[in-house]
C-alpha cells in the first residue's frame, strides 16, 4: 500500500445551506472535498466554494444515481460520504488515517450518535428510521448505489469487511414537529416506490403485524427503551413509516 493515501469527503445535498457550512467545517481534515448540489437554488453553492470544494450542479430523480455521480467525481484512494446535517469530528479523522495506511480494499463501518436538537440518542435506531453504523467509509470502486429507488436505496459493498470505533455526529431533526414532517417525507416517497413495484400490496393487517413488528424491534431488541419517551417516539415512528407506506402505496394504485 502506498505512503500517500488520499481521502476524498464526498457530500451530496439539496437545498442545505442552514446545515452545510457547519458539516463542511468538519471535514477540512481531507485531502479533496467534493460537494454534489442536487436541485438546489439557495446558497449552497456559494457556501461550499468558500470552503475549497469541488462543486457538481445537476437534477437527479434518483438518489442512487446522485450519490454514483459524486463516487466517481471523487479522486482518492478511500472515499468518505457524509450528509450536510453530520459531523465527522477530529478523533475520527485521526483513526481513519491511522486505520487506512494498512487496509485492504473494502470498507469501513462506522457508528453514529444520533441527535434530537441537543439530546443524544444512542439506542433504538433502525427499521429504515435512522442508523445506528453504516458503510460511510470505501476504497475507491468498492461500493456503489443500486437500485431505482427513490428512498432508502440498496448498495453494492466489495471487498473485506471493517469497522472504526469514533462516531459520526448525525443531526437528525431539530424536534419532534420536525421528525414527523420527514415522517410525511420517507412515507411519500417509499410509497411510490412500492406502488411502481410488480407486486401485490400485502392485506393491511399483515401490515399492521410489520409494523407492531418493528416496533418491538427498535424499543426493545434496539433497546429503545432505554431512551423512554424518545426511544418509544423513535420505535413509533418505524412503525408508522412502514404502515403509511404501503398504505399510501394503494391509494396510488387506486387513483390509477
Amino acid at each position: 500500500m502506498k505512503n500517500n493515501i488520499k481521502i476524498s469527503a464526498l457530500v451530496v445535498a439539496h437545498n442545505e445551506e442552514n446545515k452545510l457550512a457547519s458539516c463542511l467545517k468538519k471535514l477540512v481534515h481531507a485531502d479533496e472535498l467534493v460537494v454534489v448540489l442536487d436541485k438546489t437554488n439557495d446558497k449552497s453553492e456559494i457556501i461550499a466554494k468558500k470552503f475549497g470544494a469541488k462543486v457538481y450542479k445537476g437534477s437527479w430523480n434518483i438518489e442512487a444515481n446522485r450519490r454514483n455521480f459524486g463516487i466517481k467525481k471523487c479522486l482518492g484512494d478511500w472515499i468518505l460520504e457524509i450528509d450536510a446535517d453530520e459531523h465527522v469530528p477530529k478523533k475520527l479523522f485521526t483513526e481513519i488515517r491511522k486505520k487506512i495506511k494498512n487496509a485492504k480494499p473494502g470498507y469501513f463501518l462506522i457508528p453514529f450518535d444520533n441527535y434530537v436538537g441537543k439530546r443524544k440518542i444512542r439506542y433504538g435506531w433502525g427499521a429504515s428510521w435512522g442508523v445506528s453504523a453504516a458503510p460511510r467509509l470505501h476504497f475507491k470502486g468498492c461500493k456503489a448505489w443500486k437500485k431505482e429507488q427513490l428512498i432508502h436505496p440498496s448498495i453494492s459493498l466489495n471487498g473485506k469487511k471493517m469497522w472504526l470505533k469514533s462516531r459520526i455526529q448525525h443531526y437528525v431533526d431539530e424536534d419532534l414537529n420536525d421528525m414527523i414532517m420527514r415522517l410525511i417525507r420517507y412515507t411519500d416517497l417509499k410509497a411510490i416506490d412500492i406502488a411502481k413495484q410488480n407486486k401485490k400490496i400485502p392485506h393491511f393487517l399483515v401490515t399492521i403485524r410489520r409494523g407492531i413488528t418493528r416496533f418491538l424491534k427498535c424499543f426493545i431488541s434496539r433497546k429503545g427503551y432505554k431512551e423512554g419517551r424518545w426511544g418509544f417516539i423513535i420505535a413509533l415512528m418505524a412503525s408508522l413509516y412502514i404502515i403509511l407506506s404501503y398504505v399510501k402505496a394503494a391509494e396510488i394504485r387506486e387513483k390509477k
